[in-house]
């Protein structure tokens, strides 16, 4: 492992790193804030997962995390959304490829050989933090946005007892029913869409459920509503009877000034659960 970066922050340290990955057969980087406790014992985390476009940095840089998770005593991890560099397959398109990881492990070519976010999220990194930070490993809790919306709740209901909650910023929560999904699942993991269910969201939770707490923000003004499933994955937490709160939030749209203006409600709402 590589030190990008460390920088003094809130009383802790924001770090950025790079390691070689077995999952996706390349360098990866992450971001991670450790906050002034860490100096005296393992701390609980919160893992953000990022959306399209994005790399490790935008939510570091952007989401306004930091300083909420030092007063709560909490590490934040920031993972990238992709597997990077040459060699790795990747697509004109914004929403495909390098950039659209969409924290699956895909099946098809060309993608196959390096986007398998699902295992570098739930199985190698975590390896790696718990072995070379003073992290709680036992104590995590996972959020994100868009993209790392999906990320994280399908995450958090397909590791069963991993995350002691789950919160999403305008999730993609339905992405077998949406153009934020149907063409991605079809690219890496193939035609058949019983394959994609695992990656649903609102399939997973209507079909198993999610045993911890959820909290769901969504602008009314998003640009891409239509895209996110929210009322489909409303349903699913009403018939499967969770513990949810779903918040439409009056004029706000689908940028990290929506992010930052929620992420105070979010770090609480996943101390609440780590410390319980």
């Amino acid at each position: 492992m590589k030190t990008i970066s460390e920088n003094r922050c809130f009383g802790g340290v924001q770090g950025v790193y790079s390691h070689p990955s077995k999952a996706c057969d390349c360098d990866m980087t992450f971001g991670l804030f450790l906050p002034e406790e860490a100096a005296d014992g393992p701390v609980p985390v919160l893992w953000y997962l990022s959306g399209l476009t994005c790399t490790h940095e935008n939510a570091m840089v952007k989401a306004g995390a930091q300083g909420w998770a030092a007063e709560q005593g909490i590490a934040l991890v920031f993972p990238d959304t992709s597997p990077r560099g040459e060699g790795v397959a990747d697509d004109e398109a914004y929403d495909l490829g390098q950039g659209a990881g969409f924290y699956v492990n895909a099946t098809q070519a060309p993608w196959a050989p390096h986007f398998r976010m699902w295992d570098y999220v739930a199985e190698e990194l975590p390896g790696l933090l718990g072995k070379e930070f003073a992290l709680d490993m036992e104590r995590q809790a996972i959020t994100g946005h868009s993209m790392g919306g999906h990320g994280a709740l399908t995450l958090a209901m397909g590791l069963k007892g991993r995350y002691r909650s789950a919160s999403a910023f305008a999730p993609i929560c339905h992405p077998s029913a949406s153009e934020w999904g149907r063409k991605q699942l079809g690219a890496y993991l193939g035609e058949d869409e019983a394959t994609w269910a695992r990656h649903d969201a609102t399939l997973t939770l209507r079909d198993h459920g999610f045993d911890g707490p959820m909290l769901i923000d969504v602008g009314t003004d998003d640009q891409f509503f239509d895209h996110l499933g929210l009322d489909a994955f409303a349903g699913a937490v009403a018939a499967r009877r969770c513990e949810a709160v779903l918040r439409l939030q009056k004029g706000y749209d689908h940028s990290y000034f929506f992010v930052s203006s929620f992420m105070e409600d979010h770090v609480g709402f996943h101390a609440e659960a780590l410390y319980a």
